[in-house]
């Protein structure tokens, strides 16, 4: 399974954050954007279980991550 995770983060933090999250295991991608959001990145993962795993217990507790939304990728 492939998915979007959206990220923001508080004021200043970005690159700190998008570092943290390159690391991580099944990140494919991830950059820094402007707009809406201040990070996008791509994760590959097993099944639901592993969204929750890598956007919930790990993304979402890098200190400075303040909200995330996840897109499942349906077709490419």
């Amino acid at each position: 399974m492939q998915v979007i995770v959206y990220i923001r983060t508080e004021p200043g933090k970005a690159l700190d954050i998008l570092g943290k999250i390159k690391g991580l295991p099944g990140v494919k991608f991830a950059a820094a954007t402007t707009g809406r959001f201040d990070i996008v990145a791509r994760l590959e993962v097993a099944d639901v279980e592993g969204i929750g795993k890598s956007v919930v217990g790990e993304i979402q507790q890098i200190p400075g991550v303040r909200y995330t939304e996840t897109s499942l990728i349906v077709a490419t």
